[in-house]
């Protein structure tokens, strides 16, 4: 089936604004909010256990991210989803290095069965939360691409959600539906956090878009494809890749992104 009119996604979502809660980590909240706010969505950083349930009720989505995790962001995440569930707000997982300890491999397991409306992640940490061997250091991506697809269809239809492998090819699935974008640019594994803002940017256009979370999800995809690699042609190096990005997002139109964005469909798989 092929997607709609990706630019869609992006007018609705710059229309509505939403308001993403973001629970990143430290190293990623900064960028994770320009990215939000350069595309046209509101960012939110809350993390403390005593307001995170109250806070997460009101808004369009939430992002997990469990780069920097302790116990009481932890706790704070496990109720923050739960909240999510309960007023059918839409969240996304993103498993930060999920098969580097057993720690996260547990807390990863829990959010899971709090049934995230997508996951976003590399091939290596689709291939931990699938519970299948991967050489992946941290968050590295260096799995077999066809294992590690393989792995995001099996993710998806086990848990009834959107999967989001990415890497120098995404790869988007809903376990049935697949679908590859190509795009970025060289530079964007030199800049940290720029997985952790897509996560982030793939709440913002799933909380304006509940029906259609697949073709919304590749809408942010391709944001990211298309805005990556106008930066890299503009940058002379990743200091100035990472601001170019910001102003490619910004200048982003619908049309762009239905017209340029790489995508292609996936039979079989």
């Amino acid at each position: 089936m092929p997607l709609p009119p990706l630019g869609d996604y992006l007018e609705t979502l710059r229309t509505v604004t939403p308001l993403v809660h973001c629970m990143t980590n430290y190293v990623a909240m900064n960028s994770t909010a320009n990215v939000l706010l350069a595309t046209g969505a509101s960012p939110a950083m809350l993390h403390a256990p005593e307001e995170v349930a109250e806070f997460t009720a009101i808004s369009a989505g939430l992002s997990i991210n469990i780069g920097t995790i302790s116990s009481h962001w932890a706790d704070a995440m496990l109720t923050a989803t739960a909240t999510a569930s309960q007023h059918a707000i839409p969240w996304v997982l993103d498993p930060v290095a999920v098969g580097a300890t057993r720690y996260r491999q547990t807390l990863c397991a829990k959010l899971l069965a709090a049934q995230p409306s997508v996951i976003r992640g590399n091939a290596s940490e689709i291939l931990a939360l699938k519970g299948l061997t991967s050489q992946g250091r941290g968050v590295d991506s260096t799995a077999a691409t066809e294992q590690a697809e393989e792995a995001a269809v099996a993710l998806a239809q086990q848990h009834g959600c959107i999967v989001a492998m990415t890497g120098k090819t995404d790869w988007v699935t809903d376990g049935t539906q697949h679908y590859r974008i190509s795009g970025g640019h060289p530079l964007m594994p030199r800049v940290t956090t720029l997985g952790c803002g897509l996560s982030a940017l793939v709440t913002a256009f799933v909380a304006t878009h509940h029906e259609t979370t697949l073709a919304a999800t590749a809408a942010a995809l391709g944001c990211f494809a298309i805005a990556g690699e106008r930066a890299g042609n503009a940058a002379q190096g990743p200091g100035s890749f990472q601001v170019a990005l910001l102003d490619a997002l910004y200048q982003l139109t619908p049309n762009d992104l239905t017209t340029h964005t790489q995508w292609e469909a996936i039979h079989g798989a």
